[in-house]
């Protein structure tokens, strides 16, 4: 909110020379100014809440991303499956992040573990938050449920979903986001009283931990705890490559996600309208920062993307444009933590690495036959992870104090010179999450396969959910009714050597 302009009639009396009327004079010129200060502070909260709502549409849009990414990883016969499971993540999630995730979430004033207020958005809006922040914050919490759907398609009960998504979304995701991201929680560099985590607390800007770790563990278990899919690894042990069925839609996917993270990256700044009190630069204010993390954001996803084609390239011999878009989207994962307290050149360095990291974990996921049909823990768990260490690594001291303002002499990046409190507190976000999504979501994997209401059958799973579960496939190539009239065919096979095959 821009500063009140105040004024005192007492104040104004000596500049009118004690006229008459003076008194008169001097209070309806500070109801002037009065009127005009609500004006701006109304005119500001607009901006910033218009801002607010259309970042969350473009994160909301990722869900159309994951959805078409999701479709064109896996199989044509379930198509209908994935498609299904993502937007259930977006409705289920719904109303299990209004009934409690919310709440848990941001519903301070709280203590450091979890919120307590606003279940069912009661009392809401408040002085703190509106209801385009809530709107906001949903929107990222079903984006780490449509992370977890990508791990374990292709061979997961319908139930199953419904249970996972409504618990991630309602009470495991809500309460690391309270832990980092709001005023209350124990560790994050927005906590507003006591001391901070290592005098620093860690910074998970836009989710690199909060969304994209929390999405990807709880992936990495539901995928351990059913185990490959049928098929992908053959009876010596070696891998098998199931493509997924339509590289187009991948490619539709990556763009749609590449469209939506100017909302999930810059959005996360919240608002647009503040300056930084920078006077020998007029011009800068907190929306130049939003434009630094678009930029930031571009150029890690760019030079994952790249690093990813030529490393493939040398590695198997061809150019692949679904490793590609893998590689753009891992870049992004990582640079989300640290896009808003970095320099553009740092993104680079950020997004090469991140292409290694998830080459390097494929291929550990390989000979440990671990079976993920979109990559997403080796993505997004293992490219988030790198996200918060290289944040540690390349912050730069006055975006830092921008960003996170109201402490001065905050720790900055290691490599930057600002010693390693900062680095430290990223480690200890790591480690937590890994625990917490651990210790919760393992044992709900765990319970609903005891009671065989995680995976599906054999039979299921081979002949494809789409037409066991869920009523047929998803492409239709003609029309049943009128398949007596098709033109009817021979197939003849043809034999080596160019001859002309008989009937």
């Amino acid at each position: 909110m821009a500063d009140p302009i105040s004024c005192a009639a007492a104040d104004l009396l000596p500049l009118l020379g004690g006229a008459p009327n003076a008194t008169a004079a001097a209070t309806y010129i500070c109801s002037r100014f009065g009127a005009v200060s609500t004006k701006l502070a109304d005119a500001t909260l607009a901006i910033d809440n218009t801002y607010l709502l259309f970042s969350a549409y473009l994160v909301f849009a990722m869900q159309l991303g994951f959805a078409m990414l999701c479709a064109g990883s896996v199989r044509a016969k379930n198509t209908m499956n994935i498609m299904l499971t993502n937007v259930l993540d977006a409705a289920a999630g719904g109303l299990s992040y209004y009934l409690f995730g919310y709440a848990f979430a941001f519903g301070g004033p709280s203590n450091g573990f979890i919120g307590k207020h606003f279940f069912g958005l009661k009392e809401f809006p408040s002085p703190t938050a509106d209801y385009s922040l809530f709107l906001y914050q949903w929107a990222f919490a079903i984006a780490a449920a449509g992370i977890t759907s990508g791990s374990i398609a292709e061979r997961t009960q319908f139930v199953a979903y419904l249970i996972y998504s409504s618990f991630l979304t309602g009470f495991v995701y809500p309460v690391v986001s309270h832990w980092f991201w709001s005023g209350d929680g124990w560790a994050g560099a927005a906590k507003t009283g006591g001391s901070l985590l290592f005098g620093s607390g860690a910074i998970d800007f836009a989710g690199s931990g909060v969304v994209h770790m929390v999405g990807g563990i709880a992936g990495l278990w539901g995928a351990l705890i059913e185990g490959p899919r049928i098929g992908r690894f053959d009876r010596t042990g070696r891998s098998v490559a199931l493509r997924g069925h339509s590289s187009s839609l991948v490619v539709l996917g990556t763009f749609l996600l590449w469209f939506g993270w100017y909302g999930f990256n810059p959005g996360s700044f919240l608002t647009i309208f503040k300056s930084y009190n920078d006077t020998s630069r007029s011009y800068y204010g907190q929306w130049s920062a939003v434009g630094r993390t678009a930029v930031t954001t571009t150029l890690a996803g760019s030079t994952a993307a790249l690093t990813t084609l030529f490393s493939k390239r040398l590695l198997v011999g061809h150019w692949n444009v679904i490793d590609v878009c893998n590689g753009l989207l891992g870049g992004f994962a990582a640079i989300t933590s640290g896009c808003s307290v970095v320099e553009p050149w740092a993104a680079i360095i950020c997004g090469f690495v991140a292409s290694w990291v998830l080459i390097g974990f494929n291929k550990l996921a390989e000979k440990l036959k671990y079976d993920d049909p979109l990559e997403a823990a080796q993505l997004h768990g293992g490219c988030g992870a790198w996200g918060l260490l290289f944040t540690g690594l390349f912050a730069k001291e006055i975006y830092v104090n921008e960003v996170y303002s109201g402490r001065p002499d905050r720790p900055y990046g290691l490599l930057m010179g600002g010693g390693g409190r900062l680095l430290a507190a990223q480690i200890v976000q790591i480690l937590v999450i890994i625990g917490w999504v651990t210790a919760t979501m393992a044992p709900l994997f765990l319970a609903l396969h005891k009671l065989k209401l995680l995976r599906v059958s054999r039979e299921d799973e081979t002949a494809g959910m789409d037409m066991t579960r869920h009523g047929g496939m998803a492409y239709i190539y003609h029309d049943e009714e009128d398949s007596s009239n098709l033109p009817q065919f021979k197939m003849s096979r043809v034999e080596p050597g160019g001859e002309t095959p008989t009937s």
